[in-house]
């Protein structure tokens, strides 16, 4: 064993040493340090263009020259609110979502339960590997296969023909039916995860207390996977209410993410207005999702 002689100083640490000294010594730093770079990117990436643009809704245009005047007025919100247009496209958007939720709600519960309760251990790799594998593609990929599945010589229309039927599929009922195929995931996998936490003593002991399938199901089941479902409801209906790309390729009708898109580059200002239309209907979603403890499921 070396010592060091009587006297002298001892070794200087070098500076990472001394870094992670401090660091040790101070855990609040240290989390601080490792939040910074994505904390600042949210803060000025997103957080501070999202405040820019709806600041924009506060401005004015110039009449002659279209160009955006930084003058303060509220004559963009009461453009939004006084125009019908402006109005029905906002509500048509709203029941899109709503149908769109209801729909993967349905379809996705049998196949969450399927993979939750009945399946073997090997079957539920594969389901879930299936369900995650459609997030793997691209969005437009999926977007433009849809398109074609749809058009006139599509497969739809191909399975109708002998039955001497048609299928309009450039329409709301072909986009309800696109949105359904692009959330569906983001809906299987929270009820999934939320019947994987039923106790199965729970379902015991309702049916030793003498209660039936369908009324375990009823009284044990659904209400305590019902967060689950809620908290999927976040996802598919966020997504549908902003989404602008597969309206623009499926339907010739106008939504609120297509109006945002076209008026961006026209009018600016009543653009960013109507971005606050989805922006107050997620925020009231939210708060209601949060009283039906939705992200006690996440």
């Amino acid at each position: 064993m070396t010592s060091v002689p009587h006297g002298e100083p001892p070794p200087r640490q070098r500076p990472g040493r001394r870094l992670s000294t401090f660091f040790h010594r101070h855990p609040r730093a240290s989390l601080g340090a490792l939040l910074a770079a994505p904390l600042g990117w949210l803060l000025i990436g997103y957080l501070g263009s999202l405040f820019v643009l709806l600041m924009a809704a506060f401005w004015d245009t110039d009449v002659f020259t279209a160009e955006i005047v930084h003058t303060f007025t509220l004559d963009n919100f009461q453009r939004i609110f006084e125009q019908d247009v402006y109005r029905d496209v906002a509500w048509r958007t709203i029941q899109m979502a709503a149908l769109v939720t209801a729909a993967c709600a349905v379809l996705a519960f049998p196949i969450a339960y399927y993979m939750a309760r009945v399946a073997s251990r090997r079957t539920r790799t594969i389901l879930v590997v299936a369900v995650l594998t459609p997030l793997w593609a691209g969005y437009l990929v999926k977007a433009y296969v849809w398109r074609t599945i749809l058009s006139d010589n599509g497969v739809i229309n191909w399975l109708l023909e002998p039955l001497g039927l048609q299928f309009d599929g450039y329409s709301t009922v072909g986009l309800w039916l696109v949105f359904t195929y692009l959330w569906l995931p983001f809906m299987i996998l929270p009820i999934y995860a939320g019947l994987e936490r039923i106790p199965s003593s729970l379902l015991e002991a309702s049916g030793d207390l003498g209660a039936r399938s369908a009324r375990t199901f009823v009284k044990v089941t659904l209400p305590l996977v019902f967060p689950a479902v809620v908290a999927g409801s976040i996802f598919t209906f966020s997504l549908t209410l902003g989404d602008y790309i597969a309206p623009s390729l499926i339907s010739n009708q106008q939504f609120i993410g297509t109006v945002i898109y076209a008026e961006r580059g026209v009018n600016l200002p009543v653009a960013a207005a109507f971005t606050f239309v989805p922006i107050v209907v997620m925020t009231a979603y939210l708060l209601a999702a949060r009283r039906l403890k939705a992200f006690e499921a996440l």
